[in-house]
């Protein structure tokens, strides 16, 4: 069901008025079957009567998105009260213990199970082996083959051809030329694949830009590995003018490497940004010292959007929001979109997140 939504906070609103502007043409996320991800329904009319059982499985939990985002689940969930329990379970990327954990809760009588698809299609047995259970499946966030019935109940996923072409139009359009890298995830990272396979695509548009690898750089979504990542970058190629990530954090540790070496920060498109960077860019803004920055950022939130489509399959109420996801732009250098910072925040903190400050903070004690 398509669905176009009128209520916007104000970081939406500038969003908008981006993708609406001379340079990225026609808001296009509100054209299309796609929902943004800042903009979900109230889950209270999905919550029906049946007392549930609900999980959300990762395939790698170990860095702060994934906890911000178990948060922002449990924190949904809550707001149904026959959600009797909420259970969590980490693979910490290992494929095989992925597909266990989705087998074990299915055994468990989980009703829904919600599942992060770090291993593509790999996972598609356990999913199968779940939903013939007659658990509720819900897969999210990068697509996976299968059908709709028989291999899950339904696939809730972010829409990276539309977040790829983002991060290419302002790459394309504000700096222009040059050599640029993808950083991704952990090997065979399906949502890392995805997304370098939109910005590629959308890439295309910009002959003046050069990738200098047709692969998305490993740096395991660590800060120490995408640190000593981009320094082998640095020493490999020299000259790199944007660095396009798929985490903030690795983001960060390229920003790092930049200042360890003592050059220059290159040109930054990313998603998920954190405090720590958006403080760092703020500062050196103030010291006239910035490096062009764009984020997508408000994606903690799809997990949710997976758990009210499981609610409404299990229940047989009705939801009305898309199952493609668009992230929306939080900060643009180039249209003057600065990022929040707050110094009291854990430097992990995601300022985008949909979590009151109180329970934000409290995550990090």
């Amino acid at each position: 069901m398509k669905r176009v939504n009128t209520v916007f906070d104000l970081p939406t609103l500038a969003a908008t008025a981006l993708l609406a502007g001379s340079c990225l043409g026609s808001p296009a996320w509100a054209q299309a079957d796609r929902v943004a991800v800042n903009a979900g329904a109230d889950i209270s009319s999905m919550c029906g009567t049946k007392p549930v059982v609900v999980a959300l499985t990762d395939g790698y939990g170990g860095n702060t998105w994934r906890k911000i985002t178990l948060a922002e689940f449990r924190e949904e969930a809550a707001k149904c009260k026959n959600i009797t329990k909420v259970v969590y379970a980490n693979a910490n990327g290992d494929n095989q213990k992925s597909n266990s954990d989705i087998n074990s809760l299915a055994a468990q009588g989980v009703n829904i199970i919600v599942s992060f698809t770090d291993f593509g299609d790999a996972m598609l047995p356990a999913l199968r082996g779940a939903q013939k259970a007659g658990v509720t499946m819900v897969p999210y966030f990068a697509k996976i083959s299968g059908a709709p019935g028989k291999d899950y109940a339904a696939m809730v996923s972010v829409d990276t051809d539309f977040a790829g072409g983002l991060w290419a139009d302002w790459v394309g359009q504000n700096v222009k030329t040059g050599n640029v890298v993808f950083l991704g995830g952990i090997p065979a990272a399906s949502s890392s694949q995805r997304y370098l396979d939109g910005f590629k695509a959308g890439l295309k548009k910009y002959p003046g830009l050069k990738m200098l690898d047709e692969n998305y750089i490993v740096t395991n979504w660590s800060p120490a590995d995408g640190q000593k990542a981009v320094a082998g970058l640095i020493a490999k190629y020299g000259k790199i003018d944007v660095i396009v990530s798929d985490y903030g954090v690795t983001t960060l540790a390229a920003i790092k490497a930049y200042e360890q070496a003592g050059l220059p920060i290159p040109a930054q498109a990313t998603i998920a940004s954190n405090n720590e960077m958006n403080c760092k860019y703020l500062a050196a803004k103030k010291g006239g010292k910035a490096w062009p920055y764009f984020s997508l950022d408000y994606t903690n939130r799809i997990a949710t959007f997976a758990l009210r489509r499981g609610m409404a399959i299990y229940q047989g109420t009705s939801n009305p929001e898309s199952m493609n996801v668009a992230p929306m732009p939080y900060i643009d250098s180039a249209k003057g979109m600065d990022p929040k910072c707050d110094p009291a925040a854990p430097p992990d903190a995601d300022l985008s997140s949909a979590l009151p400050a109180d329970k934000l903070n409290a995550l990090f004690k």
